[in-house]
């Protein structure tokens, strides 16, 4: 591809470097390490909190020295997901870049443009020395992804600056000045098992090929969850037949709509046939219905000659199980009355596994209204009470509640109408970002959120537009010129 924009390539060829060095999520020690050197190496001071947070300190320019201290943030881990037939591993392949007209994806994985541009951006900014601005601190927040630890575990201390930039938003041109609220559920499901009867045999139940995304910034497209699909299936089939469940899986992280699912069962030799074909039908069923988000939905069954060991679960627990995923909450719980077009409350079905004995699901409920947060919350925990399991709940992360009267909002939009000739498009979102937790550690901190535009992140159809990282850099650095 060819790209007009200098800086747009400098901070693409770093970003391939940090695309080189494992960073999923709770795993970010290599990439901190990367991060401490490279500021070492350019003679920038840098130091590492407990948990593995990196704070970069980048002198100002002649004449800002006395200018407010500017913190420009992002988080160093990213989603690891890929396709059912990718052989990617995450812990040691580097991602690969494939590049489709105006945008960059990755082979067949997540791009990890969430957040990897912005730790790219930051770095490239901080050697350009054309390029003038107040001080800065870039701050680089571990496992954002999975529970943002990193920005939980700040102290207040650990910044100097009340200004922050926070570069983890997914549209260009759109400035965010709010995110909802979210907390995890983890739900535990002791299981018995017993010998499947004489003349069973076991087939797996395979749900795939569905769109996925984020659960956040998605939820509201009616994309397919593949756990919810899968369930339906298995229910239909248990309507007409004596299936068992064996095993079942789905789901890889808490803010990912699942894209596959699985599931193994035991049914009489003699009614395969016919659980392939409901199979098949349930096929074109949801197919019709997904035509739009999920075109490339698929469901299959295949008999198992081996059966790997595997038992099947009384008759009661696999009842249990399939209505226990059916009753729980997926998609939007509530539309905000406060921002039209806002999604207020949603619950993501997560992941679903059998281990140990034990029935383990994880769903995800966010909300911009925290006691709506709460009752979405405990109604997750009810439907598992009555399924007779436990479910335990985090302590989750608040909202990021707008300030329209923000003296930095005021100059991005001032900043932005004067280099590109339009105005910025200011909203909240239904996403989760770190600004909440910083600015509820941090008193007086001014905070805005803006980024190039991405698409499917936490799928493996995450794309960057690239024309879009070099308006975003334009805009920053006008944006840090106008600080003094």
């Amino acid at each position: 591809m060819n790209i007009k924009h200098q800086k747009t390539r400098q901070v693409l060829e770093l970003f391939e470097k940090i695309s080189a060095i494992p960073r999923c999520s709770k795993h970010e020690e290599k990439i901190g390490a990367f991060l401490l050197d490279w500021a070492g190496k350019n003679g920038l001071k840098a130091r590492k909190d407990r948990v593995g947070n990196v704070l970069i300190l980048v002198p100002a320019s002649p004449g800002y020295e006395k200018s407010p201290t500017v913190v420009i943030q992002g988080h160093m881990d990213m989603v690891c997901e890929k396709t059912a037939d990718s052989p990617h591993d995450f812990a040691k392949d580097p991602i690969r870049f494939v590049f489709e007209g105006e945008w960059l994806k990755a082979d067949h994985t997540t791009l990890g443009a969430d957040n990897g541009i912005a730790l790219a951006m930051a770095m490239v900014l901080a050697l350009d020395k054309s390029a003038v601005h107040p001080p800065l601190e870039l701050l680089f927040t571990i496992d954002e992804e999975t529970g943002l630890t990193g920005a939980n575990a700040l102290q207040g201390d650990f910044i100097a600056g009340k200004i922050l930039l926070n570069v983890d938003s997914e549209d260009e041109g759109v400035f965010t000045v709010g995110c909802a609220g979210g907390r995890d559920t983890h739900i535990s499901l002791p299981v018995r098992y017993e010998d499947a009867p004489e003349g069973f045999v076991m087939a797996r139940v395979k749900a795939g090929g569905m769109t996925g995304g984020h659960s956040g910034v998605n939820i509201n497209e009616e994309r397919a969850n593949a756990i919810r699909v899968l369930a339906r299936v298995l229910a239909q089939v248990r309507r007409q037949h004596d299936a068992r469940l064996a095993d079942i899986s789905g789901g890889t992280a808490h803010n990912a709509i699942p894209r596959d699912a699985w599931a193994d069962i035991f049914i009489p030799r003699d009614s395969f046939k016919a659980v392939e074909k409901l199979v098949a039908e349930m096929e074109q069923v949801c197919k019709s219905e997904f035509r739009k988000t999920d075109p490339g939905l698929k469901l299959s069954a295949e008999l198992q000659l081996e059966t790997m060991g595997k038992r099947p679960l009384n008759t009661a627990d696999s009842g249990r199980i399939l209505d226990l995923l059916i009753a729980l909450p997926h998609g939007v719980a509530a539309m905000s009355t406060e921002m039209k077009g806002l999604v207020e409350t949603s619950n993501n079905e997560a992941s679903v596994r059998i281990a140990n004995s034990k029935l383990e699901i994880v769903t995800s409920q966010r909300s911009s209204v925290m006691s709506r947060l709460n009752a979405l919350t405990w109604r997750v925990e009810a439907a598992a009470r009555l399924a007779g399991a436990d479910a335990v709940s985090g302590d989750g992360y608040p909202a990021w509640q707008p300030n329209l009267q923000s003296p930095l909002l005021a100059r991005c939009k001032e900043v932005y109408r004067r280099l590109f000739g339009r105005e910025a498009h200011v909203e909240a979102i239904h996403a989760g970002l770190e600004c909440g937790i910083i600015g509820d550690k941090k008193e007086g901190m001014d905070m805005i959120s803006f980024g190039p535009t991405l698409k499917n992140p936490h799928s493996p159809d995450e794309k960057i537009h690239v024309e879009s990282i070099g308006k975003v850099w334009d805009f920053m650095v006008e944006l840090l010129k106008s600080l003094k």
